[in-house]
């Protein structure tokens, strides 16, 4: 595995773009793990992680986040060991902090040696985290699809479809307590696919956070996003999101203006 790892470097890479993409192997092979023990039989892939595997997004990402979508079966502490066991076969010596909290649930791996075997660090005790996040009270109204992913191994993942994705994002952009640049990145990538939200999930979404009935429509949709644009301070959003693009020129879009413009074209 950190051959195929190394073999993703090229000598014109910065330190921090081969962290990211190491993490984004190891991420991958998270997604084969839960595909060979099928774990998306429960499970849809989303976030940013999801749009950057399946979809192409150029940021890199963090951590993993989960919709569970079937309770039949599922059970959070055997699905984390069975994961800790199959990172063994590949060769990870990995640390594992679970938390099983009734609504949102997370396992971080801590992978040991990995930065100082591939030369990325001179720490031998340096660890590289990634997360795992599972909602296990995702609002109703969401629909999936599945994708071939095809990155060192071939595999299908379960993951919301692109309307629900993208409903996701809208909820996370506009009704987070914190500001999260790399949200407001991806909101661009989604408006210039120039499709809609699932408007059910949203107003569910938004009816489960703020309490509060919610009515978006298409008709509404865009007056909704520039009352709610007019609140972001975007000097925040790109200080965030800056580490994770692969192109710093793309700091640029991250503009209100300009993201206004693209909404009202």
């Amino acid at each position: 595995m950190l051959d195929i790892i190394k073999n993703s470097f090229n000598e014109r890479m910065s330190r921090e773009e081969k962290i990211h993409l190491t993490r984004e192997q190891l991420q991958v092979l998270i997604l084969k793990i839960l595909f060979d023990i099928e774990g998306f039989k429960n499970l849809a892939f989303v976030g940013g992680t999801a749009l950057r595997i399946i979809f192409g997004l150029r940021r890199f990402s963090e951590d993993l986040d989960f919709s569970l979508i079937q309770k039949r079966g599922y059970n959070f502490n055997k699905l984390s060991g069975t994961i800790q066991g199959q990172f063994k076969k590949y060769g990870f010596n990995v640390d594992v902090k679970e938390n099983d909290r009734k609504i949102a649930q997370t396992m971080m791996f801590r992978f040991k040696d990995v930065l100082f075997n591939l030369g990325l660090s001179n720490l031998k005790e340096q660890k590289l985290s990634i997360g795992l996040e599972i909602n296990t009270r995702p609002p109703g109204g969401w629909n999936t699809d599945i994708s071939l992913i095809s990155k060192s191994f071939v595999f299908t993942v379960t993951h919301y479809d692109l309307p629900s994705l993208y409903t996701t994002k809208l909820h996370a952009c506009f009704f987070r307590k914190y500001v999260k640049g790399r949200d407001f990145y991806d909101l661009v990538w989604y408006l210039g696919k120039r499709i809609l939200p699932n408007f059910l999930l949203l107003n569910n979404a938004i009816a489960q956070t703020e309490g509060r009935r919610a009515v978006v429509t298409e008709e509404n949709f865009k007056k909704f996003l520039l009352e709610k644009l007019e609140n972001i301070d975007f000097a925040k959003v790109k200080k965030d999101v800056e580490r994770f693009l692969v192109d710093k020129k793309e700091l640029k879009l991250l503009d209100g203006q300009l993201i206004k413009q693209l909404l009202l074209k």
